[in-house]
């Protein structure tokens, strides 16, 4: 009996390791935008992107993770020095007080989108862009850093993987910043709009 089940859980390995190798692989075409109104703009011209409705729903998504997964500061300043002078407001304006957002904690403007073709999988992805300190744009954990907020790459589908909550959550103080080296510059991957 427990040569058997010896073989089952190597079996089990085998399959997850594959799994995730096939996952790490996987491309998605992609094309940035600064705002909704350019991706309109692509898509009556015939640019072989995406069409207006998958420009709509993928902008309505991106403010979603916005409004969900933003990096949020205790304070404006503090925000201001991580993604520029004028590109932060207050959550409460973001999020609306109906939904419980502070007045005293600041999160960056929504500074464009990524939209992704996401093959296999059916649909359209879609991520939040950001400002960084040093003039390039970010997803919405800093992980992924782009040299721009327009053009088009493919990506790997990590690019595409939902940022963890950060609504309703402690803001992130100097000291936490400070810990990871700033917004943008954990280690990640470099995207190819321009970076």
């Amino acid at each position: 009996m427990r040569k058997r089940s010896n073989r089952v859980a190597l079996t089990i390995l085998g399959a997850t390791a594959f799994t995730l190798a096939g996952c790490q692989h996987e491309k998605v075409e992609a094309e940035a935008f600064p705002d909704l109104q350019s991706c309109e703009a692509a898509a009556s011209a015939g640019a072989g992107g995406p069409d207006a409705a998958d420009c709509a729903a993928a902008f309505a998504e991106a403010q979603k993770l916005h409004v969900e997964s933003a990096p949020r500061y205790d304070s404006l300043q503090l925000c201001e020095e991580q993604h520029g002078a004028g590109a932060c407001g207050s959550e409460a304006d973001a999020v609306g007080n109906q939904s419980g957002g502070s007045g005293s904690i600041f999160m960056p403007l929504l500074a464009g989108y990524l939209i992704g073709n996401m093959l296999g999988r059916g649909g359209v992805g879609a991520q939040p862009l950001y400002k960084t300190s040093n003039g390039r744009f970010a997803n919405a954990t800093g992980s992924q850093v782009y040299g721009s907020n327009r053009g088009r790459a493919t990506l790997g589908a990590n690019h595409f993987a939902r940022p963890p909550s950060t609504l309703g959550k402690a803001p992130m103080t100097r000291a936490s910043v400070a810990s990871r080296g700033g917004f943008g510059k954990t280690v990640g991957s470099r995207g190819g709009f321009g970076g």
